[in-house]
């Protein structure tokens, strides 16, 4: 087995969310097939989703979704996209890279799970107390 140092590693990861990104933009144009849009559109949503099929938890099995599933499921949804759609993707996705990011939009996204965690806490307290 090859050992990959740090900066490939880190390289890896970065292609792996240029991809995701570019995924997400193919899989939302109307020229992408309808199977391509599904497919696509789950892997995307199971890549920026907090819960995995293997808890991250779990010693090794737990990454291997990651590591293997993730780049297995982007790798089967950009074979159903016509290259040309994807190619545009890719720019897209590269453009998207080099912007910078948000904090004000982080902290809007973060305070808005919050509320719907406190939101969902108190409808349970209220409902325990009164059952």
């Amino acid at each position: 087995m090859v050992a990959m140092n740090l900066a490939q590693l880190r390289e890896a990861a970065r292609r792996l969310k240029r991809e995701t990104t570019a995924l997400y933009f193919a899989a939302r144009d109307p020229r992408s097939p309808w199977v391509a849009r599904l497919v696509g559109g789950f892997v995307v949503a199971y890549a920026l989703s907090p819960l995995d099929l293997i808890p991250d938890f779990i010693p090794v099995i737990g990454l291997l979704d990651d590591l293997i599933l993730l780049p297995l499921g982007i790798r089967f949804a950009i074979r159903l996209i016509p290259p040309h759609v994807m190619a545009e993707a890719r720019v897209q996705a590269l453009e998207a890279e080099q912007r910078p990011s948000s904090l004000l939009g982080a902290a809007i996204i973060i305070g808005t799970w919050l509320l719907f965690l406190a939101a969902g806490a108190w409808l349970y307290v209220t409902r325990k107390r009164a059952g």
